[in-house]
């Protein structure tokens, strides 16, 4: 059910796309996720407008009286919060639900460009059963080659200068966008509980995902970088957040002044 669903139409659909454009996969990793972004997009959107509900309603002068009245009491905060949400027609699962429908999605396009840079014969075999009839089985193997890199390998640049040193680029890019995407999808909590998540996600997130990229292969990090950089162009264009949102330290001398 999941392969039928959800793995063996992206699989088609990417490696059309890989067909479409001359066989650059890296080119056609970047433009498979812009779709994809680009079908998710209502449910995207749904997420981003629930959570700055949230955002606004946690900076009224209502909302900031009752967490100092029963701070001590936490059974009546949720009571007295759940009676302000259903007052300004707020949902809590109105955040939630989209982005676990999207959650399948995601995974699904991840294994979908693991399976499709398959390079053993075992691997080879397992995906022509993935491919359907109307598309070429002459496109795999995959050319896995773009820019410097082997898209089925670990992702390293070997400069002239340094010929022993591989510098890690996507790595490092996954690491600075997974930090700005995590942070714009995850304004800032007046809530102490809810701004201490958020700070974490914020630290652990990127360093997780720098992880995967710098030690699978570099086709997942040119997805990762991919993925990260239209999140956040889609949250600067309908969310339009702050520049304190983004940088911390910003954010903080603003609170103390």
């Amino acid at each position: 059910m999941w392969d039928s669903l959800i793995i063996n139409p992206m699989i088609n659909v990417l490696l059309m796309v890989y067909d479409f454009l001359g066989n650059n996969f890296g080119v056609a990793i970047i433009v498979f996720t812009g779709l994809i972004r680009l079908i998710t997009l209502p449910l995207t959107a749904k997420s981003m407008r629930s959570t700055q509900k949230m955002q606004e309603m946690q900076n009224t002068k209502k909302w900031k009286a009752i967490q100092k009245k029963y701070k001590d009491n936490k059974q009546k905060l949720q009571e007295e919060q759940m009676k302000l949400y259903k007052e300004i027609g707020f949902n809590p699962l109105g955040g939630c639900l989209p982005t676990l429908i999207q959650f399948p999605v995601i995974i699904g396009l991840y294994q979908a460009i693991i399976r499709v840079m398959a390079s053993s014969p075992i691997s080879l075999l397992e995906l022509s059963d993935h491919i359907y009839d109307f598309v070429p089985s002459s496109l795999i193997p995959i050319n896995s080659n773009f820019l410097w890199m082997d898209l089925g390998q670990p992702e390293r640049l070997f400069l002239p200068f340094l010929p022993n040193i591989g510098i890690p680029v996507l790595t490092i890019l996954v690491v600075i966008t997974s930090y700005f995407s995590t942070k714009i999808a995850t304004p800032v909590s007046p809530d102490s509980s809810g701004s201490q998540m958020t700070k974490m996600m914020g630290v652990y997130m990127p360093l997780l995902m720098g992880y995967l990229a710098y030690t699978y292969n570099a086709g997942l990090a040119v997805y990762f970088v991919a993925s990260n950089f239209l999140a956040v162009l889609q949250n600067v264009l309908m969310r339009k957040p702050k520049l304190d949102e983004l940088l911390p330290s910003r954010s903080k001398a603003k609170s103390k002044s």
